[in-house]
């Protein structure tokens, strides 16, 4: 079995690239950024604060996460409910960075990831897949581009599925969780040490697609 690591910052574009070069290369895609934003959004329904640690560990019990996969695509279903869309909303996505920064969360959640690579070619991608998920991973890359450029995108993602987004307020979110996902002391944002950096700031999604495709045959072939 194939095991590929992407890892990066916020609004890098990882789910997108890995995706398609996923179903390119025929191994499964798996967006473990989805599993904290599940917990985080589990959290924003019971009313739990997500930067209250304790608070936040004595809900996971009853949290129950599963991933499935329906006409090629991972959908994230949350107590038996698909929320793979009402995840993306952007208080989802800061709460996902503050849940995340809690050990027990990540503890909770590394067994599920790390079974997913175990019977199958796989593309996973996230903050610590690399580091930490997958240390022993086939191929480690590390995929950023320019806080303006993300929130570029970021907004557009937005507003084609049908939610107006402020360019400002984006950015400043993207910062902001660069920020907390670089200093958080639980497995914090870094590219591993035999990692391989694509910077797809000046790049198209076609040609970002087509690098990552060929830093994985380049190492597995």
């Amino acid at each position: 079995m194939i095991a590929v690591a992407i890892d990066g910052p916020a609004g890098a574009g990882k789910s997108t690239i890995a995706k398609a070069a996923s179903a390119s290369l025929g191994y499964i895609y798996i967006d473990t950024g989805a599993l904290y934003r599940a917990v985080a959004l589990s959290c924003i329904k019971n009313n739990v604060n997500t930067t209250d640690a304790k608070a936040v560990e004595k809900l996971l019990p009853d949290i129950d996460i599963r991933l499935i996969f329906f006409n090629g695509s991972q959908r994230i279903l949350l107590d038996d409910n698909d929320v793979t869309d009402e995840i993306r909303a952007e208080n989802v996505s800061m709460a996902a960075s503050a849940v995340s920064a809690i050990p027990s969360v990540r503890e909770f959640l590394l067994e599920l990831q790390r079974s997913f690579a175990r019977n199958d070619n796989v593309i996973m991608d996230g903050r610590d897949i690399g580091t930490v998920v997958l240390p022993n991973a086939d191929v480690k890359i590390f995929l950023t581009a320019s806080p303006e450029k993300r929130a570029k995108r970021r907004v557009l993602q937005l507003e084609e599925s049908g939610m107006p987004a402020d360019f400002d307020k984006v950015l400043f979110d993207i910062v902001q969780r660069d920020y907390n996902d670089t200093h958080r002391k639980t497995a914090p944002l870094k590219a591993a040490e035999d990692s391989v950096t694509v910077d797809t700031t000046d790049m198209t999604l076609e040609q970002s697609v087509e690098a990552i495709i060929s830093i994985i045959k380049e190492k597995t072939i």
